[in-house]
């Protein structure tokens, strides 16, 4: 009952803050039996809650110890059975518990648990898969090897892929189930070179695993690759699901590393032009898709009577709903912002501070209401609070659009060549964008389809 409870309140957290969270593989997940879910790790404690909120199966994670005697993460870990790992750097561990725990681990799976690990055994910012330690492939071949080869464990890489992942409302996520690994062969060897055995399946998750997620350099690329993800899309108009946009990055950034000894100029120079267009885009406060818009008067005016009309009739209660949280808001950014977190712990800071600054803001509120109008002001703000507070959210995002859109149109009315300008600009990137990938062998996305490249 409480693992469950756990569960949707991590995914009602994680819908809240970011735009959009798709899970792709899903029917990959066994249902019964043993399993070692394996991920890569960028994102702190949001990494964790979002497989427990994804996979549908109880899983028990492996974490740090350190982690145990946090006063809010502690209880949230025991809740789910976590099993705490001594790493020498930590203070206060002992590396000597670790066996204990591996072997309360490998009790799991022989009784047909999942366990949740993260092979990196750190969580970074880079989107770059760290050398994997060999504790998960340790696992699963014990826990086989105890049971003759017969367990049947499954073991199971899953990639996780962020978009802006510590910005509220803004960032996505994309959770990619892979195949299960062969774990037969390896199993055999086990028996007369464990190590080598482990070696293997080590080698064997670290590919799955780059295969799955989107590795770049730095984030500076990644950013750039988006970028040039969206020009593709908007001028091929390709498919704008999450799960095609990072395979696309993937694909682009594979293209990046083939070209970049091979037309180092012309990399560099694309890079250049990507970055000024995006700039220039996002001080225009326009996207892609409003790029090549046309605004006759007549959409000018149904727009702005249909957006005009909800915006208003929304106004009271959306309001009402960004007053009633002003104060939360505000402590949560303050808390964050004297903490100045680490990128890869920037939505986990977030989240938690907003777990416990909300509430505690809301009683502040709940009791100065009390004081104003007794317990009728009272009853009637407890009953507002959480439906005003999802629709000042909804409504504050669209006055938010509403006037990047605005902002957009108003640029086009101001400079009548700006459009023009951009367009022309995004037109050449794409040229470039096309003629470089023709250059890079294997499959690739050019104009909106998969094709040879020569």
């Amino acid at each position: 009952m409480g693992y469950r409870l756990l569960r949707r309140f991590a995914r009602l957290l994680l819908a809240l803050f970011y735009r959009r969270v798709e899970v792709v593989g899903a029917e990959r997940i066994p249902a019964t039996g043993p399993l070692i879910v394996a991920a890569n790790h960028q994102n702190a404690l949001v990494d964790p809650m979002m497989l427990l909120g994804t996979v549908p199966r109880r899983l028990r994670p492996i974490a740090k110890a350190p982690l145990f005697r946090h006063p809010l993460v502690g209880p949230f870990l025991r809740l789910t059975g976590a099993l705490p790992v001594h790493r020498r750097q930590d203070p206060g561990s002992d590396p000597a518990r670790n066996e204990a725990i591996f072997r309360e681990a490998a009790g799991t799976l022989a009784t047909g648990g999942a366990i949740l690990i993260f092979p990196e055994g750190v969580s970074q910012a880079e989107p770059t898969l760290m050398p994997l330690r060999t504790g998960a492939a340790r696992l699963a071949l014990a826990a086989e090897s105890a049971s003759g080869g017969r367990l049947g464990l499954i073991l199971l890489p899953v990639g996780l892929v962020y978009h802006e992942p510590g910005r509220f409302r803004t960032g996505w996520s994309l959770t990619l189930i892979g195949e299960p690994l062969p774990l037969a062969d390896a199993v055999a060897l086990y028996r007369t070179a464990p190590e080598a055995a482990v070696r293997r399946v080590t080698d064997r998750l670290a590919e799955a695993l780059g295969q799955l997620i989107v590795e770049a350099r730095d984030r500076k690329l990644l950013r750039l690759a988006e970028v040039a993800e969206a020009i593709w899309r908007a001028e091929s108009s390709g498919p704008g699901d999450v799960a095609a946009r990072a395979e696309w990055v993937k694909m682009a950034i594979r293209g990046y590393r083939y070209l970049l000894t091979r037309e180092p100029a012309r990399i560099e120079a694309l890079m250049r032009a990507t970055e000024r267009y995006a700039k220039d885009l996002e001080l225009a406060g326009l996207t892609d898709r409003q790029l090549a818009q046309t605004y006759p008067a007549a959409v000018v005016w149904r727009y702005a009577w249909r957006e005009g009309l909800s915006l208003l009739g929304g106004l009271p209660l959306g309001l009402w709903g960004v007053l009633s949280h002003a104060l939360p808001y505000q402590l949560t950014r303050a808390a964050v912002r004297l903490a100045r977190p680490d990128p890869d712990v920037e939505a986990t800071y977030k989240i938690v501070a907003g777990v416990v600054l909300y509430p505690l803001g809301w009683l502040l509120e709940g009791w100065i209401a009390w004081r104003l109008g007794g317990g009728w002001l009272l009853a009637l703000f407890s009953l507002a609070l959480l439906p005003a507070g999802f629709l000042a959210l909804t409504w504050w995002e669209r006055l938010s659009r509403v006037g990047r859109e605005v902002r957009g149109f108003f640029r086009f009315l101001v400079d009548r060549d700006f459009q023009r300008r951009l367009l022309a600009r995004r037109h050449a990137l794409m040229e470039e964008l096309t003629a470089l990938a023709r250059q890079v062998p294997g499959r690739v996305l050019v104009g909106g389809s998969s094709s040879e490249g020569q």
